[in-house]
């Protein structure tokens, strides 16, 4: 079951993995697909030989041509929510961290990315993916 109580099967799961990387003003980089309309951390699916970190890795690689180092990587936490663009469907994220990297600028996006943007975590814009939301909402509860 997801958090929300939702029932998961293999078929429906989407395995990914996603990067929060800040930038100064500690606002998390969030990224939209071409033809979508929701954000989400930059990262994307993981394929079937490899592990988070390296699909974290080569995601970020592909679709903002930035380089990470997996001991550049903590892992914040594993989460599932609905998937922002396949009805139907789950995700199962591990979201990694790099508080220790920041970012002054908003990088270039490349590959079926349209857009790059900033938001605080503690935005609950309808703009985010469910599962940008519920980890966004848990840094929130951390800061409190």
């Amino acid at each position: 079951m997801d958090q929300k109580g939702c029932l998961l099967s293999p078929s429906n799961i989407i395995r990914i993995a996603a990067v929060l990387i800040p930038n100064e003003q500690d606002q998390i980089l969030c990224v939209r697909k071409e033809g979508t309309e929701m954000f989400m951390f930059p990262g994307g699916k993981q394929e079937l030989w490899e592990t988070p970190a390296q699909a974290a890795i080569r995601e970020l690689e592909e679709e903002l041509h930035f380089e990470l180092e997996e001991e550049d990587l903590d892992l914040y936490g594993r989460f599932q929510a609905p998937a922002a663009n396949e009805p139907g469907f789950y995700v199962d994220c591990h979201v990694f961290s790099t508080f220790d990297v920041f970012l002054n600028y908003t990088p270039d996006v490349y590959e079926e990315l349209a857009e790059a943007k900033y938001f605080s975590p503690k935005s609950r814009s309808k703009k985010l993916a469910p599962l940008t939301r519920d980890v966004f909402e848990a840094i929130s509860n951390e800061v409190r």
